[in-house]
């Protein structure tokens, strides 16, 4: 797609910008994508919208278009459903990080028995990032089996990528509540809210007003797409300045229904300034990360 990686450099170019970072890109098994991309595939009767995969590419294509883009660090997002799916997930994710350099090496887990176990075997092993999905998993986040695997997060200093908000369709334990409590358990937990918090969004900006190791990533918020099924408060546009240190770009490629340049287009309309999308697209996560030049090393 030579017309979106032209955008994505000009971009890049005009603000003088190493690379992008992505924190909220998703790389997984192949035959666990396949089961995601049909739940996409589905989710128009659920959104009265349709949501068209735009990068449906075998594995060593989408991480070429990234590189094409100019994306010098990623993740891949990766989630379990159920019970005796997280270890196997990690292992998964721990060989391809050592295929793919740029690649910041991600991990998950779900509450059940040995989850602390697996966690920290993950972490010993070099995981930099977690991925918790409250809305797919269906799951709380302050069930007992997970106190230690907050603890031992937060004390390490590895940020965990929830989903959390409501959108696209609320879950049992999505919204501001069970993470509120979460946090109020684990002050120091460095966890970013995927999404924005979507639809919650003003709740989820108390929460990082609150609590400083709070960030959030803009994965799918401000497109025409996002705004058409819950719109960003006006009001609350401010604070995304005010919090400008703490927001991380995030674009949930591939699994998103526009081309990737849309995401940039849609954070550069909010009017922030040059110096703000520096921060969100690069210095914010090369903070976080401890990036240091081009790649995750």
């Amino acid at each position: 797609m030579p017309a979106t990686a032209e955008a994505v450099r000009a971009f890049r170019e005009r603000l003088a910008l190493p690379g992008l970072i992505d924190v909220h890109t998703h790389f997984m098994p192949e035959r666990v994508l396949a089961k995601v991309w049909d739940h996409f595939d589905a989710v128009g009767p659920l959104t009265g919208v349709a949501w068209p995969i735009t990068y449906r590419h075998e594995e060593e294509e989408r991480v070429a278009l990234l590189r094409d883009f100019g994306v010098i660090a990623f993740t891949s997002m990766l989630y379990p459903h159920k019970p005796a799916m997280a270890a196997w997930l990690n292992s998964w994710a721990a060989d391809f990080a050592a295929r793919t350099p740029d690649c910041l090496h991600t991990a998950t887990f779900f509450p059940e028995d040995g989850v602390a176990a697996y966690v920290r075997q993950a972490v010993e092993g070099g995981a930099r990032v977690f991925k918790a999905h409250l809305q797919v998993g269906g799951y709380d986040p302050n069930d007992e089996r997970l106190d230690p695997v907050w603890g031992l997060l937060a004390e390490a200093g590895i940020p965990i990528v929830v989903h959390c908000g409501s959108g696209p369709v609320p879950g049992p334990y999505t919204g501001p509540g069970p993470v509120g409590r979460l946090l109020a358990r684990h002050p120091r937990l460095p966890l970013v809210v995927a999404h924005m918090g979507m639809p919650e969004y003003a709740d989820f900006l108390d929460l990082a007003d609150r609590y400083r190791e709070v960030r959030l990533d803009t994965t799918m918020a401000f497109t025409d797409f996002a705004e058409r099924l819950t719109g960003f408060p006006a009001g609350d546009r401010g604070r995304l300045a005010d919090l400008g240190d703490r927001i991380l770009l995030g674009t949930d490629f591939p699994n998103i229904p526009y081309p990737y340049e849309h995401q940039l287009d849609a954070l550069d309309r909010l009017g922030l300034g040059d110096d703000w999308l520096r921060a969100v697209c690069h210095d914010n996560a090369a903070r976080l990360f401890g990036l240091r030049g081009p790649g995750p090393a």
